[in-house]
């Protein structure tokens, strides 16, 4: 069954590692690493080490776009690229050890013409066909609110199944088309409840809401405290492994990916769950924007605890 992913709007991601930052002073690296970035980009590079093929679609400009291109050969399954003008973006990640702390700058990337997007918006669907397509992240300048929506009916009415992981107005709108899937984060979703959700039956609760408009699954990510996934037939949480925390980059997206192959390779319920936190789990224990170690990962299964929360 055909899986990809959409980058509508991708990054070179550069991290640094520093001893503290202070102000007025320049601060030396004591680490430095370039990866591929962007959403969809970072789920095609997890199912790439869960060794679940997958083609990955991206808009690239300039020489930035350039760099990136190299990156992503060696790290995702068969890339497919629409080029635009201007420059691809740069993100920042900067690891202060002192303290733990973790700061991002995201990048402005390059305005999408609308013929660029909608070319390559159909040889997405195209290519999707009866499989998965995953619409993640943010979009460029000048591309409307909706447009993972309007993917989202694309997918499905050729008999597809989208996985929308997107935040704000990308995340209310793209509901509204009823994806087989989609994981907001905590904060996300208290976003689409206009109000705080305080405990795990809070957040089930309002979880079970979005299936109400026709969503199929729901898989909230809750940090430190592990990942919720409902359906019309039962909510499971998962409590993560104890882990140390190097970056939290990219552990969303890995969840994602892990909840890809599992559905993509028939998992049960409670095993795609155990999968997507664990993909999770082994990020959060990378540099920067380095992703989960292939060989780590059945260990951390199995430290996956599962809860049924209700069932029907």
């Amino acid at each position: 069954m055909s899986i990809a992913t959409l980058t509508l709007n991708p990054a070179v991601d550069v991290t640094y590692e520093i001893g503290r930052l202070i102000p007025d002073r320049k601060v030396h690296a004591t680490a430095t690493r370039f990866d591929a970035g962007g959403n969809g980009i970072n789920v095609g590079r997890a199912l790439k080490r869960l060794a679940i093929p997958a083609s990955n679609f991206c808009v690239l400009a300039g020489e930035t776009g350039e760099f990136l291109q190299r990156l992503l050969h060696k790290n995702v399954d068969d890339p497919d690229y629409e080029w635009v003008d201007r420059e691809t973006r740069i993100n920042c990640t900067v690891l202060e050890e002192e303290t733990g702390d973790q700061y991002e700058v995201s990048g402005i990337g390059p305005e999408l013409p609308r013929e660029s997007l909608d070319a390559l918006l159909q040889r997405f669907v195209s290519r999707v066909g009866n499989g998965f397509g995953v619409a993640t992240g943010s979009v460029p300048p000048g591309v409307e609110n909706d447009v993972y929506a309007g993917l989202i009916e694309q997918i499905q009415k050729n008999g597809g199944r989208a996985i929308l992981d997107a935040h704000g107005e990308l995340l209310r709108e793209g509901i509204k088309a009823a994806p087989f899937l989609v994981k907001p984060n905590h904060f996300e979703l208290e976003q689409l409840a206009g109000r705080p959700l305080a405990g795990m039956d809070s957040v089930a609760a309002q979880a079970r809401k979005l299936l109400e408009v026709g969503v199929k699954y729901v898989c909230v990510s809750l940090g430190g405290e592990g990942a919720l996934l409902t359906s019309t037939d039962v909510t499971l949480c998962a409590i993560p492994p104890k882990v140390p925390v190097r970056s939290t980059v990219g552990a969303g997206d890995s969840m994602v990916a892990g909840l890809v192959a599992g559905f993509a390779s028939g998992k049960s319920l409670e095993n795609i769950l155990r999968l997507a936190v664990a993909c999770s789990a082994g990020t959060v224990k990378q540099p920067g924007t380095e992703l989960f170690s292939p060989g780590e990962l059945l260990e951390l299964m199995k430290q996956v605890e599962i809860r049924v929360l209700d069932s029907i």
